[in-house]
């Protein structure tokens, strides 16, 4: 979590502080997509790189993880991200005080708040901002099963990592109109959680008629909903491994 939320928060900081000059829409697309991949690597031989509490909690239901695994993980996943919040401020203390002239908002032409949170556009209702999370880690979730499902057509082992990089930086640039695609409850509520105590106040918490649960509630019911999806278009489908094993020794048979 500290590697993705590092890069990431800190390419919104640039971008936002920047004014444009320093970077775009696309280098934040970009930086998450380079620090979920850099994550996966540091954390994959440790927990697998659970780095996202709505994939965790997903594993949990389905029988997959223990009640004391679930609560290390996400724990470990929002010290994480908590401290790669503070991390990103205080590399951008200056620029944000020179910005902001030490009014930290949530809303307004000098606001920050964004740089640590994710926050709905102006335009779309509540609904509408739930739907567009929920339906991103649709994708998100999909996208990772067929990656790393060793039943169906898994990518190499050395490739997960980038290619969930890229899966990510696909849904940013697809779907983060709306709201910013939080996707993951670790990215999105312990920084803003450093942002409240940091100097912006409850106001992100209330901000946009209190926001804040929407990236936390939408990624767990859009994973499980995803969990489903793949299961009954294509886990389901997929051959047992006896027989799949014996059509690889059938096959061997044959070469020999």
């Amino acid at each position: 979590s500290l590697f993705i939320q590092v890069f990431g928060l800190s390419s919104v900081a640039q971008v936002v502080l920047g004014k444009g000059n320093t970077g775009q829409y696309l280098s934040i697309n970009m930086a998450f997509g380079i620090g979920v991949t850099l994550g996966i690597y540091a954390a994959g031989g440790v927990s697998g790189a659970h780095l996202n509490a709505a994939i965790t909690i997903t594993h949990w239901v389905l029988g997959d993880l223990s009640w004391t695994r679930l609560a290390a993980y996400i724990t470990g996943q929002f010290l994480g991200s908590f401290m790669a919040a503070a991390t990103v401020f205080a590399l951008y203390y200056d620029a944000i005080y020179d910005y902001t002239k030490g009014n930290l908002t949530v809303s307004g032409p000098t606001a920050t708040a964004m740089i640590f949170s994710t926050y709905p556009a102006p335009s779309v209702s509540l609904q509408g901002a739930f739907f567009t999370e929920f339906t991103a880690t649709v994708m998100l979730i999909l996208g990772v099963l067929v990656i790393h499902d060793e039943k169906n057509n898994a990518a190499l082992k050395g490739a997960q990592p980038m290619l969930s990089g890229m899966l990510v930086l696909g849904i940013g640039l697809g779907m983060g109109l709306n709201t910013g695609y939080a996707i993951n409850p670790s990215r999105d509520l312990p920084p803003r959680i450093f942002s409240a105590m940091a100097g912006w106040g409850t106001a992100v918490f209330t901000a946009e008629h209190s926001w804040w649960w929407v990236p936390v509630a939408a990624p767990i019911l859009g994973c499980l909903a995803g969990v489903f999806i793949y299961k009954a278009c294509i886990g389901f489908h997929s051959e047992p491994d006896h027989e799949t094993e014996n059509k690889k020794e059938e096959a061997g048979t044959e070469t020999s």
